[in-house]
């Protein structure tokens, strides 16, 4: 049975999956998993596909749950896994508590399964994996090739870590998670009046994206910064050169760029196309009814499924551009969720003395992503 790409969008109906038992021993055997086609609506190209996130008899959102104390997790020790940059090894830099190590995300009305880096391995042999983005990005690639790492620990690997491309490679399996360091997605160009971020250009890089067969995209923590962390001195906005604009504006723009770019140069009956949701940060407290806080101090999740000041401007952006696409796209609608983790980030356990409440830790919440990124490759 071959993949079937459904855009999961913030304002449309969302994915309703149909979890069945026995479903890991299904994905070690590389069964797929069966989607509930309640509520269907396709695009006349057969682009778009989506269903109705509501409680329904055989199915759930997967994206909508809670968190839940398990003793089984992490799925492994950061003291064990080569791939960990100093910034999201909390425990190495002294974090004392080891309460948010085990959270395990649960889906209102199934069970997604436990990731085995041994079956990702086998399924996707010869294949190459690659992440496009930020430091998000990163965190999420560092936390899929440690979860594999601790599958088949005596696993041969090749680790290069360079700019704009990183990768580790399963040798014997020829499974290759590539990263691609690329912040806005779009490109900044050097002219003579400095750094251009051109919001409708997709030049620099883009080759490399092309004949993969996983991609994952990611963009929007760049989009905000300014001062001296900025990363560009003019905006480009057709043959118009301004100084700044509403950040918001921007990013749809350019994310119309990138949605033109995967429409016209990749093949998704080849490749899966994955846009990694909106990460947020917890540096106001106010959010979450403690207007004094940020995550320094945090040990423990949110309770429920919502929070309290709901889903960022971002991700409706997100989806706007994703429903505007001829393409399918998966959408790993991972933001309430990361939203309720108040307590993963590094804070002041990142090496570097300051308060990082944008990042996450490793072992951690990344690797809730990677499993539900190993649910859906698995459908």
């Amino acid at each position: 049975m071959g993949f079937n790409f459904i855009s999961l969008l913030h304002f449309l109906p969302l994915l309703s999956v149909t979890i069945f038992s026995g479903l890991e021993q299904a994905l070690a055997s590389d069964n797929t998993l069966l989607v509930n086609t309640n509520h269907r609506n396709s695009t006349a190209d057969g682009g778009m596909s989506s269903l109705r996130g509501k409680k329904q008899r055989s199915g759930c959102n997967l994206f909508q749950g809670r968190w839940v104390f398990d003793a089984s997790y992490p799925f492994y020790d950061s003291s064990t896994c080569p791939f960990i940059d100093g910034e999201f090894d909390c425990l190495k830099f002294g974090r004392p508590d080891k309460q948010f190590l085990k959270y395990s995300w649960q889906p209102e009305s199934c069970t997604i399964p436990r990731f085995d880096g041994a079956a990702f391995l086998r399924r996707w042999r010869g294949k190459r994996v690659m992440f496009v983005g930020d430091s998000l990005s990163l965190n999420m690639w560092e936390s899929l090739g440690c979860m594999i790492h601790a599958s088949v620990p005596k696993a041969k690997t090749t680790f290069v870590k360079r700019a704009p491309l990183s990768t580790i490679t399963f040798q014997e399996y020829g499974v290759t998670l590539h990263l691609y360091r690329t912040p806005y997605i779009v490109d900044i160009s050097k002219e003579k009046v400095g750094r251009v971020l051109n919001l409708g250009a997709i030049e620099g890089g883009a080759d490399a994206w092309k004949n993969m067969d996983v991609l994952v995209f990611n963009s929007w923590h760049w989009w905000t910064h300014k001062g001296q962390s900025q990363g560009w001195d003019y905006i480009r906005v057709g043959s118009s050169l301004v100084r700044d604009m509403n950040r918001l504006d921007a990013f749809y723009k350019g994310l119309t760029t990138w949605g033109r770019w995967v429409d016209q140069n990749v093949d998704t009956t080849k490749t899966k196309v994955f846009f990694q949701g909106i990460s947020p940060t917890h540096y106001e407290g106010r959010e979450w009814n403690e207007p004094r806080k940020s995550c320094n101090g945090q040990m423990q999740p949110l309770d429920g499924s919502n929070y309290p000041s709901g889903q960022p401007p971002s991700a409706g952006v997100v989806s706007k551009v994703l429903s505007s696409m001829k393409k399918r796209v998966f959408l790993l609608d991972i933001t309430t969720l990361s939203q309720l983790r108040k307590d993963a980030h590094p804070s002041t356990y990142g090496g570097d003395g300051g308060n990082d409440c944008s990042h996450w830790c490793l072992p951690g919440l990344p690797d809730t992503w990677n499993q539900l990124l190993y649910a859906a490759l698995s459908m």
